[in-house]
């Protein structure tokens, strides 16, 4: 088989990162030629988890074509892909968020489950294809695991999220609590970024009932006041993206990993979608939505219910 492509999505977290790296590993492994690749800059909390590791980043790739035949981690929605990946040979998802918009010409492998992390499923084809681990791999697969589940704090986290988390940590070395905390606090320092980078680190554009064009993103603090501070500056660029890519809604969370709350600015001629899904109502385009963590379980499909 020619070369395989293996990327996550746009504005790559800790998961999409990892599972790039482990997935090109296992197909490698297999006797396939795979390289991981990724769309977008690298977090701190991503930095930290590949410096802990002594693991380099993906290279940087914004496009396919029809020449190339890649492996989809993490995602599967083309609005959250690869530019040109309706052309692309897509050989494999492995994904846990919802099916949306994802067709292709011809079979493909796809493995899906409701987990907290894609590391996760990742962690199963290992096993089932009897390939062993090596620890600084399974260092990042952890790292994919806590992030994703905010150190199992998350309602996405699963008991074999829990368990597959437990096994990695061993082949890895590390304490979970120990290693955990202090890579998700390496996160929480948004010092460095710009107004514009902070809501594009994560941020992802997904269309809500079919309806709705919106932009989910999502930032992890220890201070929500901190981030708020800034609250002008974020909604101005904000407002960039509503314009440059035709949103019907923007919500930018900021979520407390302490206390597992979350704070809210809201933009878009359908902000009314979040004050109907959460029963608030937004002051100077904000509100505090107590016990919001997950966007995947908490957000989408609760905002795409109240379309």
């Amino acid at each position: 088989m020619e070369k395989i492509l293996v990327f996550g999505h746009k504005s790559p977290d800790t998961d999409t990162i990892a599972s790039s790296i482990a997935m090109a590993y296992l197909q490698t492994k297999l006797g396939n030629t795979a390289v991981p690749k990724r769309l977008g800059n690298i977090s701190k909390e991503t930095e930290y988890a590949l410096n802990h590791f002594k693991i380099g980043a993906p290279e940087l790739i914004s496009s396919v074509s029809e020449d190339d035949t890649v492996i989809l981690v993490d995602h599967n929605e083309p609005a959250q892909s690869a530019d040109g990946i309706a052309d692309a040979h897509v050989y494999m998802v492995v994904d846990h968020h919802r099916i949306n918009g994802f067709t292709t010409p011809e079979p493909v492998y796809y493995y899906a489950e409701p987990v907290g992390c894609t590391c996760t499923i990742i962690y199963k084809l290992f096993n089932d294809n009897n390939v062993v681990i090596p620890a600084d791999v399974a260092g990042l697969m952890l790292s994919a695991i806590i992030s994703d589940t905010l150190l199992f704090k998350s309602p996405t986290c699963t008991d074999k999220d829990r368990k597959v988390a437990e096994d990695l940590a061993k082949i890895a070395g590390v304490d979970i609590n120990t290693y955990g905390l202090a890579m998700l606090k390496a996160g929480t320092d948004l010092t460095s970024f710009s107004a514009e980078e902070l809501v594009s680190l994560d941020g992802k554009q997904v269309t809500l009932a079919d309806t709705v064009k919106a932009k989910i993103s999502q930032v992890n603090t220890a201070d929500i006041d901190d981030v708020m501070t800034r609250k002008e500056k974020i909604e101005a660029a904000m407002q960039k993206d509503i314009d440059s890519l035709g949103l019907d809604l923007d919500v930018f969370l900021i979520t407390d990993i302490i206390n597992s709350n979350s704070q809210v600015i809201v933009l878009g001629s359908r902000a009314d979608i979040v004050e109907k899904a959460y029963s608030v109502k937004l002051e100077n385009n904000t509100a505090f939505l107590p016990g919001i963590v997950s966007r995947k379980k908490q957000v989408i499909p609760v905002l795409t219910s109240n379309v």
